[in-house]
């Protein structure tokens, strides 16, 4: 079955950098586009950074644009998301997603807290 699992979350300050993971399995990776969500507390879940299977053609939320950047390694089944210039305001859930014919898939999410 199709699994998503996030890492590399934690508490870090305001201007700090941290960088997520996301393992795939279940399905053929190379092939579907993935996005980064966050939900942080008492807010809408909203997109990060969405991108294609092949990594290029990328779409970021405005508030992060310059700050963070996505990747991915077809070869490990995984994507990346680089957080840099962190703020207060990053702090979130942020979960790592597949759109496969229809349905939308989730991981179990990571937490992001970034202090001032």
């Amino acid at each position: 079955q199709v699994q998503l699992v996030e890492s590399g979350g934690g508490l870090v300050q305001s201007g700090g950098s941290l960088r997520l993971s996301c393992a795939a399995s279940g399905f053929t990776f190379s092939t579907y586009a993935m996005s980064w969500y966050r939900q942080a507390p008492g807010k809408e879940r909203e997109l990060v950074a969405a991108f294609t299977s092949s990594g290029g053609g990328a779409n970021y939320l405005d508030s992060v644009k310059g700050r963070f950047t996505v990747s991915r390694d077809n070869a490990k089944n995984t994507v990346y998301l680089q957080m840099n210039s962190l703020k207060p305001e990053d702090t979130a859930v942020y979960s790592c997603t597949a759109l496969i014919f229809g349905r939308r898939y989730w991981g179990q999410g990571t937490q992001v807290t970034v202090s001032s």
